[in-house]
């Protein structure tokens, strides 16, 4: 399994003009379009434990180990 990054935009649900990006890393052993198709699922846990935010897209990239600090990523199981 190879660690993969789940890039979220979320907006607020009271606010949607006000939109970030959440990083969810969890291990994947497919593609980045599979992981992508894969997303939803961990997508819905994290708005659930969320509920003030409501997702809007979404994409997967490898995670790059220089900044992976600075983003403050939560690991997630997969």
């Amino acid at each position: 399994m190879n660690p993969i990054d789940l890039i979220v935009t979320v907006c607020a649900v009271l606010s949607p003009a006000t939109c970030e990006e959440t990083h969810l890393v969890f291990s994947f052993n497919g593609s980045l379009r599979q992981c992508a198709m894969a997303a939803p699922p961990y997508i819905a846990q994290w708005v659930g434990e969320h509920p003030k935010w409501t997702a809007v897209k979404w994409r997967c990239e490898y995670p790059h180990s220089n900044d992976r600090a600075e983003k403050g990523a939560a690991p997630i199981a997969g």
